[in-house]
């Protein structure tokens, strides 16, 4: 979790080389599974579903459950809360949450609190981006006093962290604030920085929903730099489309360097083949462009982004997306 992407990568690289030369099952899955979060975090999100999908083909139940005393939790629920995130940054709402419910009914059969607490936790991931976040929420108040209990500090921050980003993305702004200051801060006195990039920017979405552009500018600072310090690139066009947002909201918009940071989001959600993502890059450029009168133009980008997609209708994105459309159309 104190995320290096060079570093990380090469372990599991040398991992899996090492795996391959033997005949074992259990540390080829675990191979797999290792590479498959270096990759996602990196950007490299089809590729680490592939891991992940081996990974998940080499489980079996009777043989590799005694792993989790070694690994801290179980392989397949911990293969399964990552490619459910996967494949929603993929374009696949539906299989993502069909990935994370078996996750969490799999860590609640095993009984194994750890596991249940990571699978918890790690959801979350997809569940807020899904718009699930009555059940994100109600994840966090049930694996945040389970933390609290054995003194798992990184996993009580880390439901802070989760509580605030719920708090900033439905328009509770204050509470996000002071959720996310007190859960990075905790977050970061174990040495963790994995996602902290997508943390810092739901300060920075939080700010500038108050007004406190300031604010706003300094945590969309840590984002870039914590993208560029350790390579999570997975977040990076949202970082980019959060700059162009942040850019239109100000007193005196600018919206040159709006559409700018929008481009480069689109640019980057295209290059790691991350459509939900993409949706929503485009959605922010049409809400620029529809506003400057550019109606057609604007149909013309979300329209195929939009009808590339073939489930999770029902999500808030696709549900904005569709309404879009037909605004554009009016």
């Amino acid at each position: 979790m104190a995320f290096d992407a060079d570093i990380c990568s090469d372990l599991a690289a040398r991992f899996l080389a090492l795996v391959e030369k033997q005949d074992l099952t259990a540390p080829l899955m675990v191979a797999n599974r290792l590479m498959g979060n270096s990759l996602l975090q990196t950007g490299n999100i089809a590729e680490a579903k592939a891991h992940y999908d081996r990974a998940l083909g080499l489980y079996d139940p009777v043989e590799d459950r005694a792993l989790a005393t070694r690994f801290g939790q179980d392989v397949r629920v911990a293969t399964l809360c990552y490619r459910s995130f996967a494949w929603w940054l993929l374009g696949y709402p539906e299989a993502a949450l069909r990935d994370a419910d078996h996750a969490i009914s799999d860590a609640r059969e095993f009984g194994h609190s750890a596991t249940l607490m990571y699978a918890l936790a790690m959801t979350e991931l997809t569940l807020v981006h899904c718009g699930k976040w009555a059940i994100a929420m109600a994840q966090t108040d049930e694996f945040m006093p389970l933390a609290e209990e054995r003194g798992v500090l990184f996993w009580k921050a880390s439901g802070m962290n989760t509580r605030g980003v719920l708090y900033a993305v439905s328009g509770k702004a204050s509470n996000a604030i002071q959720m996310l200051t007190s859960g990075t801060t905790a977050y970061r006195s174990t040495g963790a920085t994995s996602f902290m990039p997508w943390y810092v920017l739901h300060s920075a979405k939080a700010y500038a929903e108050l007004g406190r552009f300031d604010d706003a500018r300094r945590y969309l600072g840590e984002a870039v730099t914590g993208v560029e310090t350790t390579n999570e690139k997975w977040c990076e066009g949202e970082v980019h489309r959060t700059a162009g947002e942040l850019a239109t909201m100000l007193p005196e918009p600018d919206a040159a360097t709006a559409e700018a940071c929008f481009e480069r989001a689109l640019a980057i959600t295209r290059g790691q083949q991350a459509k939900s993502l993409e949706l929503r890059a485009a959605m922010s450029m049409v809400r620029l462009w529809r506003d400057q009168g550019k109606r057609q133009q604007a149909h013309d980008l979300l329209a195929p982004v939009y009808g590339w997609l073939t489930e999770g209708f029902d999500t808030p994105d696709l549900k904005e997306a569709k309404a879009l459309l037909e605004q554009l159309k009016a």
